[in-house]
Protein backbone atom coordinates (compact mmCIF):
# COMPACT_ATOMS: atom_id res chain seq x y z
CA UNK A 1 0.00 0.00 0.00
CA UNK A 2 1.62 3.28 -1.32
CA UNK A 3 -1.45 6.07 -1.80
CA UNK A 4 -0.03 9.11 -3.27
CA UNK A 5 -3.50 11.63 -3.17
CA UNK A 6 -3.59 15.40 -4.31
CA UNK A 7 -6.99 16.60 -3.99
CA UNK A 8 -7.43 20.59 -5.47
CA UNK A 9 -10.21 22.91 -5.86
CA UNK A 10 -10.99 26.23 -4.23
CA UNK A 11 -10.93 27.19 -0.64
CA UNK A 12 -14.51 26.39 0.86
CA UNK A 13 -14.82 24.04 -1.70
CA UNK A 14 -13.75 20.96 0.94
CA UNK A 15 -10.40 20.00 0.00
CA UNK A 16 -8.26 20.34 3.10
CA UNK A 17 -11.78 18.08 5.09
CA UNK A 18 -11.72 15.70 2.38
CA UNK A 19 -7.61 14.53 3.19
CA UNK A 20 -7.89 15.01 6.59
CA UNK A 21 -10.62 12.12 6.06
CA UNK A 22 -8.43 10.01 4.57
CA UNK A 23 -5.79 10.70 6.50
CA UNK A 24 -7.60 8.94 9.83
CA UNK A 25 -9.48 7.09 7.77
CA UNK A 26 -5.73 5.36 6.83
CA UNK A 27 -4.65 5.60 10.71
CA UNK A 28 -7.82 3.36 11.28
CA UNK A 29 -6.49 0.86 9.31
CA UNK A 30 -3.26 0.80 10.75
CA UNK A 31 -1.45 2.74 8.03
CA UNK A 32 1.36 5.38 8.18
CA UNK A 33 -0.08 8.67 6.65
CA UNK A 34 0.47 12.31 6.17
CA UNK A 35 -1.72 15.00 5.52
CA UNK A 36 -0.51 18.46 4.37
CA UNK A 37 -2.65 21.04 3.30
CA UNK A 38 -2.03 24.23 1.15
CA UNK A 39 -4.01 26.93 0.38
CA UNK A 40 -4.26 30.54 -0.36
CA UNK A 41 -4.02 33.53 1.84
CA UNK A 42 -7.84 34.21 0.79
CA UNK A 43 -9.02 30.66 1.69
CA UNK A 44 -13.18 30.61 0.75
CA UNK A 45 -12.77 31.25 -3.02
CA UNK A 46 -8.82 31.17 -3.34
CA UNK A 47 -6.76 28.00 -3.87
CA UNK A 48 -6.61 25.14 -2.00
CA UNK A 49 -4.95 21.57 -2.46
CA UNK A 50 -3.45 19.08 -0.26
CA UNK A 51 -1.44 16.44 -0.44
CA UNK A 52 -2.43 13.12 1.49
CA UNK A 53 -0.08 9.69 1.67
CA UNK A 54 -0.76 6.58 3.05
CA UNK A 55 1.32 3.42 3.33
CA UNK A 56 2.13 0.45 4.95
CA UNK A 57 6.08 1.83 5.08
CA UNK A 58 7.09 4.90 6.96
CA UNK A 59 6.30 8.09 5.15
CA UNK A 60 9.26 9.59 3.68
CA UNK A 61 7.96 13.05 2.56
CA UNK A 62 4.53 14.83 3.17
CA UNK A 63 4.59 16.23 -0.54
CA UNK A 64 3.15 14.63 -3.29
CA UNK A 65 5.62 14.39 -6.66
CA UNK A 66 4.04 11.24 -8.42
CA UNK A 67 0.24 11.23 -7.54
CA UNK A 68 -1.46 7.56 -7.80
CA UNK A 69 -4.75 10.07 -7.70
CA UNK A 70 -5.81 13.20 -8.23
CA UNK A 71 -9.13 15.02 -7.49
CA UNK A 72 -9.94 17.79 -9.30
CA UNK A 73 -12.65 20.04 -7.95
CA UNK A 74 -12.36 23.00 -10.20
CA UNK A 75 -10.26 23.32 -13.65
CA UNK A 76 -7.15 25.37 -12.90
CA UNK A 77 -6.55 22.35 -10.01
CA UNK A 78 -7.16 19.61 -13.12
CA UNK A 79 -4.81 21.64 -14.90
CA UNK A 80 -2.07 22.23 -12.90
CA UNK A 81 -1.96 18.38 -11.02
CA UNK A 82 -2.91 16.14 -14.58
CA UNK A 83 0.67 15.70 -15.11
CA UNK A 84 1.36 14.86 -11.59
CA UNK A 85 -0.36 11.89 -11.62
CA UNK A 86 1.61 8.55 -12.72
CA UNK A 87 0.75 6.16 -15.47
CA UNK A 88 -1.98 4.11 -14.15
CA UNK A 89 -3.63 6.43 -11.54
CA UNK A 90 -7.16 8.17 -11.07
CA UNK A 91 -8.04 11.06 -12.14
CA UNK A 92 -11.66 12.10 -10.37
CA UNK A 93 -13.00 15.24 -11.79
CA UNK A 94 -16.37 17.24 -10.92
CA UNK A 95 -17.91 17.66 -14.43
CA UNK A 96 -20.37 20.21 -12.95
CA UNK A 97 -17.30 22.63 -12.71
CA UNK A 98 -14.77 21.34 -15.09
CA UNK A 99 -16.09 21.13 -18.80
CA UNK A 100 -11.94 19.91 -19.78
CA UNK A 101 -11.71 16.18 -20.14
CA UNK A 102 -8.28 14.41 -19.30
CA UNK A 103 -5.27 14.99 -22.22
CA UNK A 104 -4.31 11.87 -21.43
CA UNK A 105 -4.97 8.04 -21.65
CA UNK A 106 -2.48 6.31 -19.77
CA UNK A 107 -4.95 7.20 -16.70
CA UNK A 108 -8.34 6.37 -15.62
CA UNK A 109 -10.70 9.26 -15.33
CA UNK A 110 -13.87 9.61 -13.59
CA UNK A 111 -16.14 12.01 -14.26
CA UNK A 112 -18.68 13.18 -11.42
CA UNK A 113 -21.11 15.88 -11.35
CA UNK A 114 -20.85 16.04 -8.11
CA UNK A 115 -21.59 20.07 -7.35
CA UNK A 116 -24.34 19.14 -9.60
CA UNK A 117 -25.68 16.28 -7.69
CA UNK A 118 -25.32 17.75 -4.17
CA UNK A 119 -27.46 21.07 -5.32
CA UNK A 120 -29.88 18.94 -6.66
CA UNK A 121 -30.22 16.94 -3.61
CA UNK A 122 -30.08 19.42 -0.60
CA UNK A 123 -26.81 18.81 0.41
CA UNK A 124 -25.05 22.34 -1.57
CA UNK A 125 -21.24 22.12 -0.18
CA UNK A 126 -21.33 18.20 0.03
CA UNK A 127 -19.95 17.57 -3.06
CA UNK A 128 -16.62 17.06 -1.90
CA UNK A 129 -18.27 13.78 -0.25
CA UNK A 130 -19.79 12.61 -3.59
CA UNK A 131 -16.21 12.69 -4.62
CA UNK A 132 -14.97 11.01 -1.68
CA UNK A 133 -17.39 8.20 -2.23
CA UNK A 134 -16.65 7.47 -5.69
CA UNK A 135 -12.80 7.74 -4.64
CA UNK A 136 -13.23 5.59 -1.77
CA UNK A 137 -15.30 3.05 -4.45
CA UNK A 138 -12.63 3.19 -7.04
CA UNK A 139 -9.14 2.67 -5.08
CA UNK A 140 -10.67 0.85 -2.03
CA UNK A 141 -8.62 3.41 0.40
CA UNK A 142 -11.01 2.99 2.73
CA UNK A 143 -13.34 0.01 4.59
CA UNK A 144 -16.95 1.22 4.06
CA UNK A 145 -16.79 -0.17 7.82
CA UNK A 146 -15.16 2.98 8.97
CA UNK A 147 -16.55 5.61 6.89
CA UNK A 148 -18.69 6.47 9.83
CA UNK A 149 -16.37 6.50 12.43
CA UNK A 150 -13.72 8.64 10.42
CA UNK A 151 -16.21 11.05 9.80
CA UNK A 152 -17.14 11.55 13.47
CA UNK A 153 -13.48 12.13 14.12
CA UNK A 154 -13.37 14.69 11.70
CA UNK A 155 -16.51 16.07 11.77
CA UNK A 156 -16.48 19.03 15.08
CA UNK A 157 -18.60 18.18 17.75
CA UNK A 158 -20.27 21.35 17.19
CA UNK A 159 -21.26 20.11 13.33
CA UNK A 160 -22.07 16.66 14.88
CA UNK A 161 -25.72 16.80 12.92
CA UNK A 162 -23.83 17.22 9.60
CA UNK A 163 -22.43 13.49 9.84
CA UNK A 164 -25.84 12.17 8.31
CA UNK A 165 -25.76 14.29 5.17
CA UNK A 166 -22.19 13.28 4.79
CA UNK A 167 -22.87 9.60 5.14
CA UNK A 168 -25.36 10.49 2.16
CA UNK A 169 -22.74 12.50 0.09
CA UNK A 170 -20.22 9.59 0.68
CA UNK A 171 -23.18 6.86 -0.43
CA UNK A 172 -24.16 8.83 -3.68
CA UNK A 173 -20.77 8.38 -4.92
CA UNK A 174 -20.09 5.42 -4.17
CA UNK A 175 -23.11 4.20 -5.86
CA UNK A 176 -22.29 5.72 -8.74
Amino acid sequence: MNQQIIIAGFGGQGVLFTGKFMAYAGLYQGFEVSWLPSYGPEMRGGTANCNVVISDQPVGSPIVIKATSLIAMNAPSLEKFEDSVVPGGKIFIDSTLISEKVKRSDVDAFYLPATQMANEHGMKGLSNMIMLGKFIKETNICDESLIEKTLKKVVPPKKADLIEKNMQAIQMGYQL
